[in-house]
């Protein structure tokens, strides 16, 4: 059914292959939407276009598939701003379809410049321009998305929409751009390198994800440790090499053995402050190489002695042709591989325990039991804030599609929505979360949806009353009455909503998580965590070094 050109353009995207839509349904997106319904995509209703953006930022990222936000004109965008922002940084193949009023429409409330609005939050801006160039329109657009791994806001006048539609739906195709191979000279320079290291470590990052097989067969043949950015957590579960996250979440095994590192080759990783620490980890006569698709983020964090333009899977390929044998044991000794087993995750390391029964649970006591009580399959998403390495660490994930992290805005109050995208992307699986109290509060209209979904979801909020971040940066000699709240009752708001709410100060108080995971859950379960004053968290020095 194509009677006007939304419904054209709602069902060339279905038959192209989009996946999962998201949106808030006003006059401007009402037909297309619905013309994606009847044409298979399923669509998630929200309560709010920025819990859209990002469940739609979600989805892409742990489905492989391109994503959908649905937008009313005007300010239906620009409330899915901070979603959009983050979708782009992140290269999150995914297309808005935001309704536009007309160009003669220059007095509508709605009428604002769409295509700048999207350039400034650093998306690609296309627009339906008439009737006869919608379906070239939107197959450039599904194009960009998919071969570029861009999000790309399509722009729909309400003219042009309504419009009858023209030509026949045609039967195009669209595959990944193939793997980009190194230049043997760049090959050649990388494999010396390989050859003249006694302790390499290899880091993947986003670029890495679908070439771990290959990654941990170079890493095999020349003994490299391996280790991944936040992003990528997960990737290398089961290798005896595994040192886990690189950077301000690292535990202090994996600090001392990436500082060490004669030569840290990087895959699909920016080498940014957070993964390097500001530079802390790279030691002083330590070579280190970048691996990226495109040239322009070669050493854009940081200086890099050698720089290959190339897919993850395809130079790690190369290199292990070019190399030919395997250059021993190098970095995985047994030494190192039993100090991994002993001491490379967080819960290995003493803390002292700062609860007070009664009145508050410590942060890690409380992950640690949670992780205890959760079935492995699961998938992991995390807000932004003083308490996000908490969960990020003690809360173990099946592979690289067990955890999400949408962290490239910094912004806090996502991680409801990236939750509740995550499981859609990945029903199998029972979705957690790790919020603090501010973060939940800034995006708790969505967890009507997440019970709507009927979704068996965990929000484990770290309840300390406050934007702790900033009580911890700038400490306790100045005025913090700005960041510092009253305690809420999260567990009655969560029940107001129809999910279980549990209040926790201690970790017998955890039981009531037992009792739910084991009830065949139809609806999520909020713990509304009291937890104690940490002093700030370990990663926390490390991230206001940048600011």
């Amino acid at each position: 059914m194509t009677n006007t050109v939304a419904d054209q353009v709602g069902t060339y995207l279905a038959q192209l292959g989009v996946g999962h839509a998201f949106g808030v349904v006003g006059s401007g997106n009402f037909v297309i939407t619905n013309a994606l319904r009847r044409a298979g995509v399923p669509f998630t209703a929200t309560r709010h276009e920025g819990g859209a953006a990002t469940m739609a930022d979600a989805y892409a990222r742990m489905s492989g598939e391109v994503a959908v936000l649905s937008v009313h004109q005007g300010c239906g965008l620009t409330n899915a701003a901070t979603g959009i922002g983050e979708a782009a940084k992140s290269r999150t193949p995914m297309i808005v379809l935001a309704a536009e009023t007309a160009a003669s429409a220059i007095h509508s409330n709605f009428a604002m410049d769409q295509k700048a609005f999207a350039e400034s939050m650093g998306a690609v801006a296309e627009r339906i321009h008439s009737p006869a160039s919608a379906l070239a329109d939107t197959l450039r657009a599904y194009r960009t998305a998919v071969r570029q791994r861009r999000t790309v806001v399509l722009n729909l006048p309400l003219d042009v929409q309504a419009a009858e539609p023209v030509g026949q739906m045609p039967t195009d195709t669209v595959e990944p751009a193939p793997g980009v191979a190194p230049s043997l000279e760049q090959v050649n320079a990388l494999t010396e390198a390989l050859r003249n290291s006694l302790r390499p470590v290899f880091i993947a990052g986003r670029g890495g994800r679908g070439a771990k097989e290959e990654i941990q067969a170079l890493a095999h043949d020349v003994g490299a440790l391996v280790a991944t950015s936040a992003v990528a957590k997960g990737l290398f579960n089961g290798d005896d090499f595994n040192l886990g996250i690189s950077g301000g979440f690292s535990s202090p095994l994996t600090a001392e053995l990436i500082s060490q590192a004669d030569l840290i080759l990087s895959f699909g990783c920016a080498l940014n402050m957070w993964t390097m620490r500001h530079g802390t980890l790279i030691g002083e006569e330590t070579t280190v190489a970048q691996i990226d698709i495109e040239d322009a983020n070669l050493g854009a964090h940081r200086p890099v002695d050698i720089g290959i333009v190339g897919d993850s899977a395809a130079t790690a390929t190369a290199l292990r042709e070019a190399l030919l044998n395997d250059l021993g044991e190098r970095y995985r000794t047994e030494e190192i591989k039993e100090r991994i087993a002993n001491e490379a995750r967080w819960d290995q390391t003493d803390t002292p325990d700062l609860g007070e029964p009664g009145v508050s649970i410590d942060p890690r006591e409380l992950s640690k039991r949670v992780n205890e009580l959760l079935p492995a399959e699961r998938i992991v998403s995390i807000d932004s804030g003083n308490f996000m390495g908490y969960p990020s660490q003690y809360l173990d994930v099946p592979d690289e599609f067990g955890f999400c992290f949408t962290q490239a805005f910094q912004a806090i109050g996502l991680g409801l929505y990236t939750s509740i995208g995550a499981a859609l992307a990945q029903p199998d699986r029972m979705p957690v979360l790790g919020t603090g109290d501010g973060g939940f509060l800034m995006g708790a209209q969505e967890l009507e949806t997440a019970v709507r979904l009927k979704l068996p979801l965990v929000v484990i909020v770290y309840n300390d009353a406050a934007y702790a971040a900033e009580v911890h940066h700038f400490g306790s000699d100045v005025d913090l009455d700005t960041v510092i709240f009253p305690d809420t009752d999260i567990a009655a708001l969560a029940r107001g909503y129809g999910a279980t709410g549990i209040t926790v100060r201690d970790v017998a108080d955890l039981d009531q998580l037992a009792d739910w995971v084991n009830s065949n859950p139809q609806a999520p379960i909020v713990i509304d965590a009291k937890i104690a004053n940490d002093g700030g968290s370990w990663w926390l020095a490390e991230a206001f070094k940048g600011h």
